[in-house]
């Protein structure tokens, strides 16, 4: 499975994108500030530019694990309840850790991670949720084939 967010429109404190699923346009995107960094940038240059909690990751293409269960949401019940609390996980993220793809509204709810949703609102997602859910199904159902997933940011 093949994941793709293109970043449209990037403001001073959040970064708003479409993301699709094998090509098909799925849903929107909010991310923490886009930086200009990128995956081949050295880690000297990624930390001297990144501002914890509020850098969105360096654009290019991540490997998205679907086995590890996040410390963070694995007490969170509604996770518990759709996921058992193994959150979709971006492996091998320069200069970032435990960047995950989970639901939020607003830049406040990124840490550096990729909320999904619907832009209906400027600068905010609604319907996050639902869409996590919907995303989580797809992606559980590619895993479960033994697909990989990758991520490609732009």
């Amino acid at each position: 499975m093949r994941l793709k967010v293109e970043r449209r429109w990037k403001k001073d404190t959040y970064t708003i994108g479409r993301l699709y699923v094998d090509d098909v346009l799925f849903c929107n995107t909010l991310e923490d500030k886009d930086r200009g960094l990128q995956q081949t940038d050295s880690l000297l240059w990624i930390q001297s530019v990144k501002i914890y909690s509020e850098t969105a990751i360096p654009a290019g293409t991540y490997t998205v694990s679907m086995d590890v269960v996040s410390p963070k949401y694995s007490a969170n019940a509604w996770y518990q309840s759709l996921c058992g609390g193994k959150v979709p996980r971006l492996l091998d993220v320069p200069g970032f850790d435990g960047i995950l793809i989970h639901v939020g509204n607003t830049a406040i709810d990124t840490s550096g991670c990729i909320l999904v949703g619907q832009n209906t609102i400027k600068g905010a997602l609604t319907s996050s949720r639902d869409t996590f859910a919907a995303l989580y199904s797809k992606m559980k159902e590619a895993h479960d084939r033994g697909e990989a997933i990758t991520i490609s940011i732009r």
